[in-house]
């Protein structure tokens, strides 16, 4: 890990069904790196695995990090080890804050859409967007009370700032989002962060939109590529390395697994970082940044994989 911290665990504290809440804090007391809304840091977790956790507390507040932790019953270890080892007391190495899903300054007004966990990053969007005087509306989407992190916080706030909506597991109990997305006020940009089918949901309720106000961030909640049936191969143009790639690895887990190290964040096709260039060969795109005129020279991934049988990447 580059540009890390050792920090103290400073709080830990059940939010709500399988989410807990973590605070980290400088030994030494001192401020801590400056975020905006919308960042995250990578962790190591006790068992020795990195994870990215957007952080949840307003970027006014120097003097300590929070993020919120889901553990994902598919857990490799990560979610796992910091809901079950990491301790009060406890010091861990902690990035600098990063930011894939900054706020513009140019909305007139912001729709925030999550889903799940999604919320983390949202409580500091709306922290900083209070700062700001500016104009918002959060839209939270979760299974039930029970599985709803700061419930008691949004349920205080005006209906008009705040809906929260649970579908107790029943999709015909989703929210519409074609209704609630089918007209645009002003300059409206939205904000999504939640499980693949949400965002789907939303990129599809949001069509007539421009893409240019309509982000996107899930931190890995979308599952995996683990229906891809077929492997292919990878050959990267500057050094002549060839990669192959199984089915169901995605092809920045291939590339680890050679020791080939690529910028990546939220590993789930939204966020933009381990965009890399595409050379040669036919990709199958399954990410929500890339638009259609993009899709010759460019590839996610994370997500992507190939209809060919070979990519060529500009690596």
């Amino acid at each position: 890990m580059n540009d890390t911290m050792l920090l103290n665990v400073t709080g830990k504290a059940a939010l709500a069904d399988g989410i807990y809440q973590f605070e980290f804090r400088s030994p030494d007391g001192k401020p801590l790196p400056s975020f905006t809304a919308g960042a995250h840091v990578l962790i190591q977790t006790p068992s020795g695995i990195g994870r990215r956790y957007s952080l949840c507390n307003a970027p006014s507040e120097r003097d300590r990090y929070i993020v919120a932790v889901k553990l994902d019953p598919n857990s490799r270890g990560g979610s796992l080890s910091m809901i079950n080892d990491a301790k009060v007391g406890m010091r861990m190495k902690v990035s600098v804050p990063e930011n894939y899903f900054a706020l513009t300054d140019e909305a007139s007004d912001y729709l925030l859409i999550a889903g799940g966990i999604g919320i983390t990053p949202m409580r500091a969007m709306m922290a900083e967007l209070d700062a700001r005087g500016a104009r918002y509306r959060l839209v939270y989407c979760t299974r039930s009370p029970q599985t709803t992190a700061f419930l008691g916080e949004f349920s205080s706030l005006p209906s008009c700032r705040v809906q929260v909506h649970h579908d107790y597991g029943n999709p015909e109990q989703s929210l519409d989002f074609a209704k609630l997305l089918a007209t645009r006020e002003g300059n409206t940009h939205l904000y999504c962060c939640g499980p693949r089918p949400l965002m789907q949901a939303v990129r599809d309720g949001a069509s007539g939109w421009p893409s240019s106000a309509v982000h996107f961030e899930d931190f890995g909640t979308s599952g995996s590529t683990g229906d891809a049936s077929s492997g292919f191969t990878i050959t990267l143009q500057r050094s002549g390395i060839r990669v192959q790639v199984a089915p169901g690895q995605s092809i920045l887990a291939a590339l680890r697994e050679s020791g080939i190290e690529t910028p990546s964040s939220c590993e789930a096709g939204t966020c933009g970082a381990c965009r890399t260039t595409l050379c040669s060969g036919e990709a199958d795109h399954r990410d929500f940044v890339l638009d259609d005129d993009e899709h010759d020279s460019a590839i996610m991934i994370c997500v992507s994989r190939a209809k060919s049988d070979e990519l060529v990447l500009d690596l």
